[in-house]
């Protein structure tokens, strides 16, 4: 195995087993090496600290283990049975009504750069390494021997995480295309051909759940609806209405066939293919009197309203931007929002911490004059797990608030 030698002190991080070897960090590397290669990491006296998967870019090396081991099936298999381990300490992997769920979450399964996530029969597996991309045939191998009949599919979706390499998305074992899934006893369609991220968003589910129990008699809106979680779980919740809204055509096509595949007929729901700032801007009862729900009060406004929008910030760079984005998205919708409405509002975006969004959120409510009580402090679920050495993994973050 080739190594990779560390610059004098540059070990500490790794020491304390942080998951990531960053270039800065290098003194120099065995000649051959490639991107996707299992390295040793030495110190500047040939001594081992750990081993990795070697790529270009700001971070060097993913760590896979802190023992000197060979990255083999055992290996993977050793991994995915603990990260199984976990799901069923979870009470996900065997549940009766949920059977979609993250089996792995990278560097919270001490597997950074892969992620599994599991819809039925079906697992879906996203590369974010090369080196992760170049083990997919072994990891497919392990995954089957490991979750057994609880999967009957791999499919292997890594065309936009990997877009530099343009890997070829399909099937590496079995090959329906079955691709109905259940969460808390709601059925939705899964995406994972055309679909972002893997198809669907599970790290939401708890917070769709808890979204129910405040959806009875509201009128909701739900922004960046996605396929439209939110919407069938405030139906199911008991809403007056719900509007879903997203940009993308496909979306909105998918979220109308989740809905009814819940509620079919039911016409308490409407979805809008439109831009969410536009969307806000528009006068609420022009949404609403353009709906098939035009005999309620087209003066109302939405009392519950979801923001749950993609990254704003992908890198540091585009931190300040992505705060500006978010309190300009909030100050909007505490403009709508009616008197004793809730509103849940998230950010995904990792370089985004908890204080950076509770500010912008703070900032909107100051400018738009509301008063507002923090109900709930939100969070990605146990699937989405954070390696207590690796806090950059805590990504999801949201409020719940209660607006007079």
């Amino acid at each position: 195995m080739k190594q990779v030698y560390l610059k004098r002190g540059k070990e500490e991080s790794l020491i304390r087993f942080h998951p990531w070897v960053f270039s800065g960090a290098l003194h120099h590397l065995d000649e051959g090496i490639e991107e996707g290669d299992v390295v040793r990491v030495v110190n500047e006296q040939g001594r081992f600290i750990t081993v990795g998967h070697y790529q270009q870019g700001s971070i060097a090396v993913r760590v896979l283990s802190f023992n000197d081991i060979a990255i083999d099936n055992v290996f993977w298999m050793s991994r995915l049975q603990s990260a199984l381990t976990m799901r069923q300490t979870l009470g996900l992997a065997d549940s009766i009504n949920t059977n979609a769920y993250r089996l792995v979450h990278g560097e919270g399964d001490h597997l950074p750069g892969l992620i599994i996530d599991v819809y039925h029969k079906t697992a879906v597996i996203q590369a974010h390494s090369i080196g992760m991309h170049r083990s997919r045939i072994a990891i497919a191998e392990s995954l089957v021997a490991v979750m057994g009949q609880r999967i009957e599919n791999i499919y292997y979706k890594s065309e936009t995480t990997l877009p530099y390499m343009e890997p070829e998305n399909g099937f590496l074992y079995g090959g329906s295309e079955e691709n109905v899934a259940m969460e808390n006893g709601l059925q939705f369609y899964v995406d994972w051909l055309r679909g972002q991220k893997t198809g669907f968003f599970v790290d939401q589910r708890e917070n769709r759940a808890l979204l129910e129990h405040y959806a009875k008699g509201r009128r909701v809106l739900n922004m960046f609806c996605y396929t439209g979680g939110f919407s069938f779980y405030a139906m199911r919740g008991g809403a007056q209405l719900v509007h879903s809204v997203d940009s993308s055509e496909k979306a909105i096509e998918l979220t109308r066939r989740n809905v009814n595949l819940n509620f079919p007929g039911d016409p308490r729901h409407e979805a809008f293919c439109e831009d969410a700032f536009k969307f806000l801007d528009a006068q609420v009862s022009t949404a609403v009197a353009t709906s098939q729900l035009s005999v309620l009060n087209s003066q109302l406004p939405y009392d519950l309203i979801i923001l749950d929008p993609p990254a704003f910030a992908k890198h540091r760079g585009a931190l300040h931007n992505a705060l500006k984005g978010y309190t300009r998205l909030n100050n909007k919708v505490f403009e709508k929002i009616a008197k004793g409405g809730i509103l849940f509002t998230f950010s995904c975006s990792q370089v985004v911490t908890k204080d950076h969004f509770r500010n912008a959120v703070f900032t909107a409510a100051a400018q738009a004059k509301r008063k507002v009580r923090i109900l709930h402090q939100l969070h990605q679920p146990a699937d989405h797990p954070i390696n207590i050495y690796h806090p950059e993994g805590e990504y999801l973050k949201g409020l719940v608030l209660y607006v007079e």
